[in-house]
């Protein structure tokens, strides 16, 4: 627990990650300076180098798989300079998107577009730094400010004081149990490492190599894609424990879960009546696949049986019950769910397709654990706090449990970021220490 130093410069806001979400209140804080007429000194830390969203996955291959409407801003505001389309405008694409006759641009497009939107706030970002823990800073028995330690690729660790936080931080990718002892071997990496992986094996060079994905979602479908269209002398294997691929259900109606007026609807039922509808449309979001990918891999896979050359396969049903690391390469056992049976299989390198935890919060979060009640919050994403807790605790893509399958997704970015940027002028509006800069308005880039 810190004590307050008086020369310390103490933030408005510190956002922790600089990915879509915190770049979409970066947006709103932005416009509502504006409206206010003063603006918070905000400031957004992000353990990247440089910004990249989803960097070593972009395949490519690899589509959005939301309508580009869907932005940073446009369910708020369609007249925003940093909408999809005006970045199409800037970079003299419009017509050309247009041309494509799609609302879904591929996931590398998407990404320059958030680069392009988050340059606009290079003053307000720290880049390559990551941190590691949120303090409580005390005066007279009150929780007056917070304390970011965060360290950057040198080891330095460095201090910022904030009147708020907001954390943004995203997922943390998921090692399945069995994996775990695997971690430094090279040859088995998580899909969040996968282009800078396997640029480091045999593959990358046209050498023969049999590959396993573990995973049943879109990213395992899309790594099988690629590394049947990318690298011709692998062999690839998809190992899941379903029956089959199942198709995601991004029908219209079923949709509706992921608008903004849903999200009260979740809000306002009781905890096992959220529960209830977070499961019922699971299947819009976990271990789904596109159906134009399913229907890809299954053409390869017929394919494969007309021409009698059998280079890839999808294996369903299939537990990894034990796995051994050697010079060899990776030994699976496999153990067949309908009929009990194991077999071992050796493969020169493993994918975990498994997904993420959404847990980064709370590690972060821990020296303020008797602060705060539990990690709930409210509707405007405030965490709930003790009385004498005078700081402001935000989290952005940790709520699904409390606000719907929507708050880990792109789908209510900017009304999300409307509704804290307006709670956090509600809170420290009074005591905003940055004067409104017209050079970094809105304006600048219409």
């Amino acid at each position: 627990m810190s004590q307050s130093h008086p020369f310390e410069k103490i933030h408005d806001l510190i956002g922790v990650g600089f990915g879509p979400s915190n770049l979409a209140l970066a947006i709103a804080l932005e416009e509502l300076a504006e409206t206010n007429g003063h603006a918070l000194d905000a400031l957004f830390i992000d353990k990247q180098s440089d910004y990249r969203w989803h960097g070593n996955t972009l395949a490519t291959q690899s589509e959005l798989q939301i309508s580009f409407l869907k932005d940073l801003v446009s369910l708020r505001n369609p007249t925003s300079p940093y909408s999809f389309v005006n970045y199409l405008h800037q970079k003299q694409r419009l017509v050309d998107f247009i041309n494509l006759g799609t609302f879904y641009p591929c996931r590398l497009e998407y990404n320059d577009y958030l680069k392009w939107a988050a340059d606009h706030f290079a003053s307000q970002a720290v880049y390559g730094e990551e941190v590691l823990r949120i303090e409580p800073v005390m005066d007279n028995g009150q929780v007056d400010h917070l304390r970011l330690i965060s360290r950057d690729a040198n080891g330095h660790e460095h201090s910022r004081g904030a009147r708020s936080v907001v954390i943004g931080s995203g997922g943390t990718p998921k090692i399945p149990e069995v994996f775990k002892a695997l971690r430094d071997d090279a040859r088995v990496f998580h899909h969040s490492r996968y282009l800078s992986s396997l640029g480091q094996l045999p593959c990358a060079q046209g050498k023969p190599m049999r590959i396993a994905i573990i995973g049943s979602g879109q990213s395992a479908a899309e790594a099988f894609i690629d590394l049947n269209d990318s690298y011709p002398s692998v062999k690839v294997e998809m190992i899941l424990r379903g029956s089959a691929l199942k198709p995601a259900d991004d029908s219209p109606f079923v949709n509706e879960v992921f608008a903004p007026d849903y999200t009260d609807l979740v809000f306002n039922q009781p905890t096992n009546e959220r529960a209830k509808l977070i499961e019922e449309y699971h299947n819009t979001n976990y271990s789904v696949v596109d159906i134009d990918l399913i229907e890809r891999i299954y053409g390869i896979l017929y394919r494969q049986k007309v021409a009698h050359q059998f280079r890839h396969a999808v294996l369903c049903r299939r537990q990894v019950e034990a796995v051994v690391s050697n010079a060899e390469g990776i030994e699976l056992t496999l153990r067949d769910l309908a009929t009990q049976q194991a077999q071992t299989h050796r493969y020169d390198a493993v994918i975990l397709a498994t997904g993420y935890e959404r847990r980064s919060h709370q590690t972060l979060l821990a020296p303020l654990a008797e602060h705060l009640q539990a990690f709930a919050v409210n509707r405007d994403y405030q965490c709930l706090t003790n009385h004498g807790f005078k700081a402001a605790v935000y989290l952005q893509g940790f709520c699904e449990a409390s606000h719907g399958l929507s708050d880990t997704l792109l789908s209510v970015l900017p009304i999300r970021a409307r509704e804290i940027g307006e709670s956090l002028y509600q809170t420290l509006g009074k005591t905003a220490t940055r004067p409104l800069n017209n050079a970094h308005t809105v304006k600048a880039i219409a």
